[in-house]
């Protein structure tokens, strides 16, 4: 009994549960639109009627989406370091995460408003190469532009904030809240894109864009400020910025930079296929979201609400049992649901069996979410959470979305990239189910830094109980 108190949950506050909703549901559509979207509009918009000599060309839309993720990802980092120190040291997130959101969906609505014909009148363009590749530019640096504001109000502050106001006590609990807001985001901006060939890319990323903007609004009313720490006065702000990189610092927070190495292997695994799935569940198993849409029966969607009730309350299950009986005995478990899902939904030759076999992979995926995330928040030094901001997304953002993407590239374009006719004649490359067993590999490395966390203490409550027993 002692044991389990020692690992028992600290209660969160209903406003504080609020704004994890709110900030976290809200910033997951964000992402979820610039990661599954930008590139399908790219594919499926701006693509669309071009030219032959410019898709085989160096401008072909896989490596202009492979460019824009990379660009992305080191936007995100370098926006990260920079507005996280800067939040530390005015003590102070609730500005950085409302205007930052407010912001941030006046950017998702800009991109209603990119099209060839508007950079052709923009910059008085004829020849349809060269309006493909200003359009394609374009997209890629308001990627970027929208990159800034949302990693400064997401990555930087919410993240940080999350860390402020709460403890090892419940982190596992926040974790799977968090870990159901991708999800959640990810089907209702599927299902708001099978309208998409109703109401058009415009109205798609206007209205997404307003909500993202009225978030930040009632966040000025909503959020507060941890009381933790003091406004920093002293030292140099460009100091801060490199403090994490700093060999002393690296050693006193070895199980940080171990933890952070594992959730590194595991979003490279992620983006390996992840930036190109949309595109294979469409062209590839042929999922067709409006006739899904359309053919909806009352008695379908009563499925689809169980079963969405039964996958929220086993991940908010998965996470108290973190909390309850700590790390170490669920993280060897999980990578193996995740390695084996992925194997399998290699092999699936329809849409059908490529959802079951892939079941195994999706529980290892929001366990190791939940496990890997609560780890850096409890690992993290206190008064100092924003620093780490920027290191955590050199290894979860920049580091993935640059190697995770290269690798799905090659092994489409090497094992089974499809030539896919689309509906204006022009012969591009659709990815292939490869991708997945290059992800299946990759996520065999995380085995190696969890040895050396498990060998040091995954459970940051066991190590302090055994260091006090020691003393």
């Amino acid at each position: 009994m002692a044991k389990k108190k020692a690992l028992s949950q600290t209660r969160l506050s209903g406003r504080i549960l609020w704004n994890l909703l709110m900030f976290g549901f809200m910033g997951q559509v964000a992402w979820n639109v610039e990661n599954m979207f930008f590139n399908t509009f790219l594919f499926n918009s701006v693509y669309a009627d071009a030219p032959q000599q410019a898709v085989d060309g160096s401008i072909g839309v896989m490596s202009a989406i492979n460019l824009m993720v990379a660009l992305s990802a080191a936007t995100a980092v370098i926006t990260t370091f920079i507005m996280g120190a800067w939040s530390d040291r005015m003590n102070r997130r609730k500005v950085f995460i409302s205007v930052g959101y407010l912001i941030w969906g006046l950017t998702v609505m800009a991109f209603g408003y990119i099209t060839k014909d508007n950079t052709a009148a923009l910059f008085s363009l004829s020849d349809p190469v060269r309006i493909l590749t200003a359009t394609v530019t374009i997209v890629i640096v308001m990627d970027c532009v929208m990159t800034f504001f949302g990693s400064t109000a997401n990555d930087s502050a919410f993240n940080a904030w999350v860390t402020d106001v709460t403890d090892s006590g419940n982190r596992g609990t926040v974790e799977g809240i968090l870990a159901i807001m991708p999800l959640a985001a990810m089907a209702i901006v599927m299902g708001l894109g099978g309208a998409i060939a109703t109401i058009g890319y415009h109205i798609f990323f206007i209205a997404l864009g307003v909500f993202v903007s009225l978030c930040g609004v009632v966040g000025f009313f909503t959020l507060k400020d941890s009381k933790n720490g003091e406004k920093q006065k002293d030292g140099s702000y460009w100091r801060d910025l490199v403090y994490g990189f700093r060999p002393s610092v690296v050693r006193e927070n070895d199980r940080l930079y171990l933890t952070l190495g594992a959730a590194c292997i595991f979003n490279i695994a992620v983006q390996v296929f992840f930036p190109y799935l949309f595109i294979y569940l469409q062209h590839g198993l042929g999922l067709d979201l409006n006739s899904l849409l359309a053919n909806l029966t009352p008695g379908v969607i009563v499925l689809l609400v169980v079963a969405v009730a039964v996958i929220v309350t086993a991940i908010i299950g998965m996470g108290k049992l973190v909390d309850r009986y700590g790390k170490k005995h669920f993280i060897n478990l999980s990578v193996i649901l995740f390695v084996a899902g992925l194997f399998a939904g290699t092999f699936a030759e329809s849409l059908g069996m490529f959802l079951v076999c892939f079941i195994p992979a999706l529980i290892g995926y929001g366990m190791l979410m939940i496990m890997l995330n609560a780890a850096v928040r409890d690992f993290t030094p206190e008064n100092k959470v924003g620093l780490f901001q920027g290191v955590r997304m050199i290894f979860i953002v920049l580091i993935p979305m640059i190697v995770g993407p290269t690798i799905g590239n090659l092994s489409i374009r090497f094992f089974d990239s499809v030539p896919y006719t689309n509906d204006y004649g022009i012969v591009t490359e659709c990815p292939g189910g490869s991708m997945f067993a290059a992800a299946a590999v990759v996520s065999l490395l995380i085995f190696l830094p969890v040895y050396f966390l498990q060998k040091k203490g995954i459970d940051i409550r066991q190590t302090e109980k055994s260091r006090k027993g020691e003393k």
